[in-house]
This record gives structure tokens, C-alpha cells and sequence, in this order.
């Protein structure tokens, strides 16, 4: 989100343990709040990891993101009740059962083990997005997402996005003359993919449009209404190198929940114009940046 804004001139303060900011601590949040009031907070810290990270991390998982949330929004509330946040709310935080997203449903029924902690925690946020309105007056955007990938994400494949740690190992693999690729899972799970500069995109549309940041008032999917398996993406992936990694799935991992794909009505009712990064432009943009920060 910063490289978007700041490749749209538009002023802002980034917040983040590289900075010099831990959000989990209440003083060095609110006095960031105080110091810039700002207008509008795209809120996309977030303590997470691979499937297999946040299970083994759970306690610290949830413990570290509910800080961050409570800590915002009572820094927000004493310092700057004028402020719009926008919270990016990830689509683990629908019910387990559920194969098609649809924003009515989607606390309807218990999350996947899987991934308990953190989307445990994207409700968490949402009720208190709800509860800090209902005292204080404070607007909230919530915005439903996929899985998202693309460029400046982590390098470390247990902590990077999903796809964006695929699209590591193959960079990687090729820059150590490796012809095989270790794969978690099974490949069967069906995911929807939003790629970064997209989501970017999104935010900039509600930022330039006061109606907008007024209609958008309970949560809505930023969706396609489609998906592609794990073992799809992994053969678009391997065709940019020609096909030449053997792949080899580690099948005692854990999947996930089989399909989470998005429903795009009310999105396509907000944003009826909105044209989506082509899925293999978005991977070969994804491939050029961990080419670009290799070795790590």
C-alpha cells in the first residue's frame, strides 16, 4: 500500500516495528495517533504466517493482534474521532462450511482449526470496529479479502503469503539449480487470488470518492467470484520456467478448508467498472520481485 501511495503522491505516515512504532503498545500508539491525527488509517498490521505457522504460534497469534486492534481504536477514540479506518478483513474470518462468500453469511458458523487464531481475530476486529462506532462515532470500512499476493511481501516462506511463498521457492530453486519443488498440502484447495496492487487500487478509489467512504457502511468482498486450486497455480507458476521443476507435495501438511471462493455482487455494485490484474501478469510481476531481492 505505501509504494502504491506513494506512486500517487499522496502524503501519509507508515506505522510499523521497522519504524520504530510496536502497535501492541498502547503509549507508542496513541502517541503516533496524537502526533499525526490522521484522516483516514488503512489498517493492514497484522501479526500472520503460513497455515502451519499460525497453529504453532496460536497463543501469540491472537494475543498480538487483538492488542494492536483494542490499542488503535481506544488511540483513535481519545486523539482523533474524526478518523475513517479501513480494515482489510481476510476471508478466513467466514465459517468453515461456507464454499461460496457471501457478506450476509459470514458469521454464520465456526471457523477452520486451521486457521482459528487469525481469523478469530478479524471478528474480533470487526465487533470492535462496531462497538467503537456505537460509542464514539467512529467510521469503519471493512473490506472482505482473499488471499492476496504480489510484490514487497516476506521473503521467509513460513511468514509470506500463500502464493507468494510458492512463487519464492520456485525463484529461489532456480537461482540454486534445484529442478524439484517442495509443495505443502495436497493441492487440492480452491483459493481466490487478489493481487496487491489491485487491492492498492481499491483503496485509492475510496480514498478520491467522498460517497464512497458513505455507501460503504457494512462489510463488502473485494471479489471475482472465482478460484483456482493450489496444484492449478503451482502448473501456471512452473510454465513460466518452461515446466521444468519436478514437484513434489508434502501431503502431511495441513490443506486448509477446501474452497473459499468470494461472491462479487455487492462489489460489482460499489466498483462496477473495476478490471482486475490478469492472473499470469500478476504472477510474472510477483516472479520479477524475488528475482529482484534474491538471494534470501
Amino acid at each position: 500500500i505505501s509504494k502504491f501511495l506513494e506512486a500517487n503522491s499522496i502524503d501519509f505516515v507508515s506505522s510499523s516495528l521497522k519504524g520504530g512504532v510496536d502497535l501492541r503498545n498502547f503509549e507508542q500508539t496513541a502517541n503516533l495517533i496524537a502526533d499525526c491525527k490522521p484522516k483516514i488509517i488503512i489498517n493492514c498490521a497484522a501479526h500472520v504466517g503460513s497455515l502451519n505457522y499460525v497453529t504453532e504460534k496460536a497463543a501469540t497469534i491472537v494475543m498480538d493482534n487483538s492488542r494492536m486492534i483494542l490499542n488503535m481504536y481506544e488511540a483513535v477514540a481519545l486523539h482523533s474521532k474524526s478518523t475513517v479506518i479501513i480494515n482489510p478483513i481476510a476471508n478466513c474470518a467466514y465459517p468453515a462450511s461456507a464454499t461460496l462468500f457471501k457478506e450476509a453469511e459470514w458469521w454464520n458458523g465456526h471457523l477452520h482449526r486451521s486457521v482459528l487464531s487469525y481469523g478469530s481475530t478479524r471478528r474480533f476486529m470487526w465487533s470492535v470496529s462496531e462497538c467503537f462506532a456505537m460509542q464514539y462515532g467512529i467510521k469503519t470500512i471493512s473490506l472482505l479479502t482473499p488471499n492476496m499476493y504480489g510484490s514487497f511481501d516476506s521473503t521467509d516462506p513460513n511468514k509470506a503469503h500463500a502464493l507468494n511463498a510458492l512463487i519464492s521457492k520456485f525463484v529461489k530453486a532456480e537461482k540454486e539449480g534445484s529442478n524439484e519443488i517442495e509443495v505443502w498440502g495436497t493441492g487440492a484447495p480452491v483459493r481466490e487470488w487478489l493481487y496487491a496492487g489491485d487491492f492498492a487500487q481499491i483503496i485509492l478509489s475510496i480514498l478520491e470518492s467522498p460517497s464512497l467512504k458513505e455507501q460503504l457502511k457494512e462489510p463488502v468482498n473485494i471479489a471475482q467470484n472465482s478460484g483456482l486450486s493450489v496444484k492449478e497455480l503451482v502448473e501456471i507458476i512452473n510454465s513460466n520456467y518452461g515446466n521444468k521443476f519436478k514437484v513434489l507435495w508434502k501431503t502431511d501438511m495441513p490443506d486448509g478448508a477446501p474452497r473459499k471462493v468470494m461472491d462479487d455482487s455487492l462489489f460489482r455494485a460499489f466498483f462496477p467498472d473495476f478490471k482486475f490484474t490478469v492472473f499470469e501478469e500478476g504472477i510474472k510481476e510477483t516472479i520479477k520481485f524475488y528475482q529482484s531481492v534474491y538471494p534470501y
